[in-house]
């Protein structure tokens, strides 16, 4: 089944240049000139990846992403000429899974779309089967996690992170070794966008910071999964 990618820029020679090599690799695409355009495309046509410009007029990316965020964990890639930190970290709040800065490469582009989408379908490569710590039960081959019997949505970034640090309970680990093993080269990435991930992660799960049961923070190095009661 071909994929389909939504691709939302108010430079129309993007969009088209774009377009034109996601089509050249096989995906269906969908093309809006503005956020405004770009929601109501989503909601009508239901993509299976975003492509998002952040300074679009009207409604930018940044507001667009928040309004799907609550209906949807579709894969958001944020395109733009916008380079300081606290604008990606502002973005992987909001649940972006990758950010690529203008002047980009098109195939590098179109790699990322293909890395993004091919980690959301395949299982992953650390599991062969279940991960089941206490109450939490994550299963890689659908993709899925839950925490005491009821469903608990993450995006594909989130369920990586999530997964890699719950195979290894008690274990600590760097924000670089996590950046490393839930994104790979298919992000350029500062080891402090873990950290809005892992926020957005305890968010989700409805865990605690300051009180934690499942992630805690280790000062200075980075983060553990909790070993877990098994309790029912």
């Amino acid at each position: 089944m071909t994929e389909t990618i939504l691709v939302a820029d108010d430079e129309t020679k993007i969009t088209a240049l774009v377009a034109s090599y996601l089509e050249a690799s096989g995906f269906a695409v969908l093309q809006a000139l503005n956020g405004t355009d770009a929601l109501k495309v989503f909601s009508e046509k239901n993509p299976d990846c975003m492509i998002l410009d952040i300074n679009m007029p009207g409604m930018d990316g940044l507001s667009v992403a928040r309004e799907v965020r609550k209906k949807s964990d579709i894969p958001i890639i944020f395109l733009t000429a916008r380079t300081d930190e606290i604008d990606r970290i502002v973005g992987f709040e909001l649940g972006a899974d990758d950010y690529v800065s203008k002047p980009f490469s098109p195939r590098e582009l179109v790699a990322r779309v293909k890395a993004i989408l091919r980690r959301k379908a395949v299982p992953a490569s650390h599991a062969s089967g279940k991960i089941i710590n206490g109450t939490v039960v994550l299963d890689p081959e659908k993709r899925t996690c839950a925490i005491g019997g009821k469903p608990v949505e993450l995006t594909t970034v989130q369920m990586d992170i999530l997964m890699f640090m719950a195979k290894s309970p008690g274990r600590v680990w760097s924000r670089l070794e996590i950046l490393g093993a839930s994104s790979g080269t298919a992000f350029e990435g500062y080891e402090r966008t873990i950290d809005a991930h892992v926020k957005n992660i305890r968010k989700a799960i409805g865990d605690d910071s300051d009180n934690p049961r499942y992630i805690e923070t280790v000062r200075g190095i980075g983060y553990r999964f909790m070993e877990q009661n098994h309790e029912a």
